[in-house]
């Protein structure tokens, strides 16, 4: 039986100067891929655009001359093997639809095609058109000709909705990508896309599987977007003037693009643009799988995140449009809304666009669900919390998720710069040394701040060494406003940019990194239950501890915080075991390493033993200022301070002059009278303080002042490896239980210290502006006034009744007990 369809397609290619035959895909492969070239279709791609053009674009009508040239596209394509059989039917019979739906016979047809010949030029090889009319009048009516009634009868019988497109539940993604072309078949392969290696690598510096699908990550988690909703967001806030400041401080190359999103924030555009990323993230899916680079599934699961993404944001196919001619025009530098209505007009009006399915409902959950998963198993190793963590400080590190890659040379030596001069870090200490910058007793001191700022039970503001800055104390008790966030947040995103820079360094040990990245997930994990949480978190705290002279990361953070594809909202956040990248000292011995006070910095984690590196000059400072050369020498002056100390020599050499002020004056008047050696005149100031009883000294229990030289040294001696982890506990559990037993809180213990300080201090020029210091650094300690200055606001004074709100959240050290209020 003839084939009504075949065999009425066979006929009209007679008007394409095609000699008949029943076949019309029985020419050679090689003869009809020589035709496409000829006709300017060198690849699958542009062939479906021409078949979507044929069928004209809805309302402006129809035109004979292209229906005839989809029918001999379809005919080459499909003896090309650019088109199976069925798909090269499917478009001829809804090629055949159109034709007779507009024309009602032969005649009508002919005249039509006549028509547009002349109107456009159309010439087919010689010029005997008129002649192929009479072969195909003669064919439809002699012989197994097709008649156009019969064609019509045929139609009508089979007249269900035979798909054009790939419509299997996860193939209808590519659907999306027509765009930039018409997906005809499934799977890709390189007919779809001339010349695709040599654009992937001059237009995106992609030579392979690897540098794709790094691409395609950081496509659907950052792109272009970004850095364009942060100018954006910005320019918001600005003024005119201010405005075109912005514009004019940008580099020559970026000037376009300035004026460009000046032009949306006047007009009132929509200032979104997130289709310019994730269409291309579906683009660069199909091109993986044009090459192979990437499998059918993989392909389509990258396709269908991006797809994912899509109709979470855009309501319809013109806000798809709208929204992706923005970003085009950002990207070039001039206003492309303009072209809005021509560039995308076949997609959006075609009666046969890949796009009369609305957008909303296009993707099957099933196939959504199934690339979620698969997007995560992307991202699930630990590794990918670093990236990001530090992208948001460096958004050029989110480039590199995704399979591992080796930093580029110059990445290297700046991350080993970086290293060296800002953290005074070096190689050769190890992967261990990154313990020093985990600083879980920050979080805790935090935590307890801003509980008690909610309740107002932070420390009274004045204290007997005067009182902070105003900004201070208002930044303190800002703090109440992150109350309901735990803040490891605030110092774990810093150390995940110090671990990137690590690995960035190629300089440790990578398992030992992996380990510590595995322990920073858990961490978060535990004190965050998903991204949300988590950014707003750090959003919170961000806003409320600004870095000097950095810029505020909050809009960086909130920007990852409401895009869908950023790439916090894809990782695992399943933790396999709590563990952590540094050790949690419990609450007591965080209590007591900070009778060390402004002596030196907060302690706001347990010490460790430190490089060779490290240890010189940490050596050098014990030397220089307590003479001492070995383990065994400073465990016995650390007995010494905790046993009797400096304020034993007050007590013997000092405290009975208060009884004989005459004696004290005659002692004074002798050692004036004479020529002194450095002891003795550092025995004269001190006789002089007791006379004038300077800073209270006569009256003040100055064991702090051992107490927290004790701590300090038993902090450099642990870091020095002349104290092991027991003895530095034991240690410090002494200098807790000695505080305790001289003091009734942190008030006490600063005047005991801060007289301490004063008497013992040697004879320098500049005394004053030490001691005026140290009283401002006992205020800031005091008062958390900066709140980071040093914990004794947040924690109990040791002995002491609990006095401070427990926190809402698991955020704090180990052995902590609260009495609610």
């Amino acid at each position: 039986m003839v084939d009504a369809l075949n065999a009425w397609w066979a006929q009209q290619l007679v008007l394409c100067d095609w000699a008949f035959a029943p076949d019309p895909l029985s020419i050679t492969a090689e003869a009809a891929s020589a035709r496409l070239a000829d006709l300017g279709v060198n690849d699958r791609g542009e062939l479906g655009w021409q078949l979507l053009g044929a069928m004209g674009s809805g309302g402006s009508g129809v035109d004979a001359g292209h229906l005839l040239d989809g029918l001999e596209l379809i005919a080459l394509a499909g003896a090309a093997g650019w088109l199976s059989p069925s798909c090269a039917r499917r478009w001829t019979q809804r090629l055949a639809e159109e034709i007779t739906a507009h024309y009602a016979d032969l005649d009508a047809w002919l005249t039509a095609l006549r028509q547009a010949r002349s109107a456009q030029g159309w010439v087919r090889g010689d010029d005997g058109f008129c002649e192929a009319c009479e072969a195909l009048s003669v064919l439809e009516h002699e012989g197994d000709g097709i008649t156009w009634e019969r064609l019509e009868e045929w139609l009508a019988v089979h007249d269900e909705k035979l798909p054009l497109w790939p419509d299997g539940p996860g193939e209808r993604v590519w659907r999306l990508r027509a765009g930039f072309a018409p997906v005809l078949e499934v799977p890709g392969s390189v007919i779809d896309w001339a010349d695709l290696e040599g654009w992937l690598a001059e237009a995106w510096q992609i030579r392979g599987r690897d540098d794709l699908i790094r691409a395609l990550l950081w496509l659907g988690a950052q792109g272009d977007r970004q850095g364009w909703d942060l100018d954006a967001t910005r320019l918001l806030s600005l003024n005119d003037a201010e405005r075109r400041q912005w514009r004019d401080g940008l580099e020559n190359t970026e000037r376009d693009y300035g004026r460009v999103l000046l032009g949306f924030v006047d007009q009132g555009e929509p200032l979104e643009w997130a289709a310019w990323d994730w269409l291309r993230l579906i683009d660069l899916a199909w091109s993986g799988a044009c090459l192979g680079w990437l499998d059918a599934d993989e392909a389509e699961q990258f396709a269908l995140h991006g797809g994912d993404l899509i109709v979470r944001r855009y309501s319809d196919w013109s806000a798809l449009a709208r929204a992706y001619q923005r970003g085009r025009s950002l990207f070039e530098g001039r206003n492309r809304l303009t072209a809005l209505g021509s560039d995308w007009r076949l997609l959006m009006q075609s009666p046969v666009s890949p796009w009369r399915t609305p957008l909303q409902g296009l993707l099957a959950p099933a196939s959504i669900e199934a690339s979620r998963q698969f997007i995560r198993d992307w991202r699930r190793d630990p590794h990918h919390w670093v990236l990001a963590l530090s992208a948001v400080r460096e958004p050029e590190v989110a480039t590199r998720q995704g399979p591992g890659s080796t930093p580029l040379a110059v990445r290297r030596e700046d991350a080993r710069e970086y290293l060296r001069e800002t953290l005074d870090l070096h190689a050769e200490e190890g992967v261990q040394a990154l313990a020093r910058y985990w600083l879980p007793a920050q979080a805790h001191h935090l935590n307890q701040l801003a509980a008690d700022a909610v309740h107002g039970a932070l420390p009274p503001a004045v204290t007997s060494f005067g009182h902070p800055d105003p900004e201070a104390l208002a930044n303190r008790d800002a703090l109440r406003q992150a109350s309901r966030y735990a803040a490891t947040i605030q110092m774990a995103e810093k150390y995940a940019f110090y671990l990137q820079m690590a690995f960035d360094s190629e300089a440790f040990d990578s398992e030992g990194l992996n380990v510590l990245s595995e322990a920073l997930r858990s961490s978060l994990c535990r004190f965050y239950p998903d991204a949300r949480r988590l950014l707003e978190a750090w959003a919170s705290w961000e806003a409320l501890l600004p870095e000097d002279s950095q810029p505020s990361l909050v809009d960086e953070i909130r920007w990852h915080l409401d895009d869908p594809g950023s790439e916090f909202h894809w990782l695992d956040w399943q933790a396999v075991a709590w563990q952590e990248p540094g050790p949690r000292p419990s609450l007591a011995h965080f209590t007591a390493m900070s009778l060390v006070g402004p002596l030196n910095s907060a302690a706001w984690s347990l010490p460790h033993a430190e490089s060779e590196r490290e240890c010189v000059a940490i050596r050098e400072w014990v030397d220089g200022h307590y003479d001492l050369h070995s383990a065994d020498e400073l465990i016995d002056f650390l007995n010494t301070l905790l046993e009797a100390g400096d304020r034993q020599e007050y007590q013997i050499n000092y405290a009975p002059y208060t009884l004989n002020a005459g004696r004290l004056a005659s002692e004074i008047s002798t050692l004036e009278s004479g020529d002194c050696s450095e002891e003795e005149r550092h025995h004269l100031l001190r006789l002089k303080r007791v006379r004038d009883n300077e800073d209270g000294c006569n009256d003040t229990d100055m064991t702090a002042w051992d107490i927290s030289q004790a701590v300090d040294l038993a902090i450099a001696g642990r870091q020095l490896g002349w104290l092991g982890a027991s003895d530095f506990i034991s240690l410090l559990e002494r200098a807790h239980d000695l505080a305790a037993a001289h003091y009734g809180g942190w008030e006490e213990f600063a005047r005991g210290l801060y007289t301490g300080f004063s008497f013992f201090m040697g004879e320098t020029p500049e005394r004053e502006a030490f001691l005026a210091g140290f009283r401002q650094a006992l205020v800031a300690w005091l008062t958390a006034a900066p709140p980071l200055a040093g914990p004794w606001a947040s924690l109990d004074y040791p002995g002491a009744r609990p006095s401070h709100w427990a926190p809402v959240h698991i955020d704090t050290l180990p052995g902590d007990t609260h009495a609610l209020h």
